[in-house]
């Protein structure tokens, strides 16, 4: 079984469950998508948040594919940057107490928050005030890092930083990983499309889209379309169709994974965890339908709670689910 670590943003979810649309649209927010904010936005942000109760959760898309895959029971790496501050230290503590091996750089400024408003249908919108995370640099991350992992997953979010992620993806195909990437939020791929195209054709093994996101990269082909297109250019590709399901290619051979629908608290983490019951299977040797319904089991939990705070009880179920689910 080959170990995996996960390189991305190292972010704290501050969460709020909004009681209408309206928030939103006063902050400029794109509703379900990520949007970048600086330090007086952040402000307004934590005023508008300020009436409602908050919950914190250790966050960041590739930290919560590491959580997922802890909570499966394998001991995942993470590599992030955080500030020297308490927000830091959460962030280190909750990865040791989960199984998670932390790789976390210590650089100037605050932890990085990601401000997730929930609305009423569950969506959840992110207004990401990077802090240290942002001043990961290239430089940071060397082959030795990888040492003893076989598969790296990296965030699409650090595309926003391409010198970074393509130092990141280069130095884990050299040193022998197999490369799976995220393609994080729809508006993040529409923004840098021909950077993710030209990364996952050169690079990437694994790529996980969900269907707003495969439209994006795809320049608006239909998912099925964008399936095909997309392991023309990698070993396996999956896009998620919420509860519907998934559809996923490798090496050639099809599948779809049927979705049941679940009542939605939060979609905070369902891509995320998706990846990450994927991913377990996946290194475990499980057929490729086998590693969709992993993710699906993985996805359906962490959507019927706030944020990723799974309970022991959950966390013991879900291992059980998945379990059963690779001994068919």
């Amino acid at each position: 079984m080959d170990k995996i670590i996960g390189i991305g943003n190292a972010l704290v979810d501050i969460l709020v469950r909004l009681e209408q649309d309206g928030p939103i649209s006063r902050l400029h927010l794109m509703k379900g998508g990520m949007q970048l904010i600086d330090e007086d936005m952040q402000r307004e942000v934590t005023a508008v948040m300020a009436p409602y109760p908050m919950e914190k959760a250790a966050g960041g898309s590739a930290g919560n594919v590491a959580l997922a895959l802890a909570g499966l029971g394998d001991a995942p790496g993470f590599v992030g940057a955080v500030g020297d501050d308490a927000l830091g230290r959460f962030l280190q503590g909750n990865c040791l107490q989960m199984g998670i091996v932390p790789h976390l750089m210590v650089k100037e400024g605050h932890t990085g928050v990601a401000n997730t408003l929930i609305t009423p249908d569950g969506e959840r919108t992110f207004a990401t005030c990077l802090g240290a995370a942002a001043r990961m640099e290239a430089s940071d991350v060397d082959a030795s890092m990888l040492s003893g992992y076989g598969l790296v997953h990296v965030e699409g979010y650090l595309v926003q930083n391409p010198p970074l992620i393509e130092h990141l993806l280069q130095t884990a195909k050299t040193a022998g990983l197999s490369v799976s990437l995220d393609l994080a939020s729809y508006n993040v791929v529409a923004a840098q499309r021909t950077l993710f195209r030209r990364l996952v054709e050169e690079y990437v093994d694994i790529v996980f889209a969900n269907e707003q996101e495969s439209q994006a990269f795809s320049g608006g082909m239909a998912p099925e379309e964008t399936l095909d297109e997309l392991a023309s250019m990698c070993r396996v590709a999956v896009v998620k169709q919420g509860c519907r399901g998934s559809i996923a290619c490798r090496a050639g051979e099809r599948a779809r994974q049927q979705g049941r629908c679940v009542k939605v608290v939060d979609t905070t983490a369902a891509g995320d965890f998706y990846a990450g019951g994927f991913l377990h299977a996946y290194v475990h040797g499980a057929p490729l339908l086998q590693c969709m319904q992993a993710g699906a089991a993985m996805a359906e939990e962490v959507i019927q709670v706030m944020g990723t705070q799974l309970t022991p009880a959950q966390w013991e179920d879900l291992r059980v689910r998945v379990a059963d689910i690779l001994r068919r």
